[in-house]
């Protein structure tokens, strides 16, 4: 998609007078700021929103892992494993960052990081942790032939497992707690 810029600034060029008649604030030096603004904003946005993003799309891949071979719809039992697997993806590292730290000195920012991402995604998990339905075999196959794309999630369906044991029915994209 061009940009705005772009677009704005091969008008005022195409004018009589093209750059001549550019001065600080005339009609088109104002557009062209304008547009080079809304260019940034639009950029930082879908930054953030991509960085949102990221931790579902993390979460999703590394259940994309976690389907059995001869596809077959998981049980419940199966489900809480695959989640217990997934909090604990990081112990390894959480570990050796905590044994590399010598006593008295402040955690790592990676350690914090890391220990904050555990803690929220725990608490998730208590209200219901937000996955693909693992029980549906239709969307074991959608899981499965996944690109990694975030547009890409819309067909399957997904649900909110929760520590207890309670599974309920969800919507794309994710929206709070349950």
């Amino acid at each position: 998609m061009p940009s705005k810029f772009a677009k704005v600034q091969k008008q005022v060029s195409k004018k009589k007078g093209g750059a001549l008649a550019l001065h600080e604030n005339s009609r088109d030096a104002l557009r062209l700021r304008s547009a080079v603004a809304r260019d940034d904003r639009v950029a930082r946005l879908g930054a953030v929103r991509e960085k949102a993003n990221d931790v579902y799309l993390n979460r999703i891949l590394f259940l994309q892992g976690e389907i059995p071979d001869p596809l077959r719809p998981l049980t419940d039992a199966e489900v809480h494993d695959a989640i217990a697997r997934y909090l604990r993806r990081e112990d390894d590292s959480l570990a050796t960052l905590k044994a590399e730290r010598r006593p008295g000195r402040p955690k790592s920012t990676r350690q914090t990081l890391l220990e904050q991402q555990q803690d929220q995604e725990q608490k998730e998990y208590e209200s219901g942790l937000w996955i693909p339905d693992m029980q549906n075999e239709a969307s074991l196959t959608k899981l499965r032939n996944w690109k990694g794309e975030w547009i890409a999630l819309s067909p399957l369906t997904y649900v909110r497992v929760g520590k207890s044991g309670s599974i309920k029915e969800s919507a794309f994209p994710p929206k709070g707690a349950a």
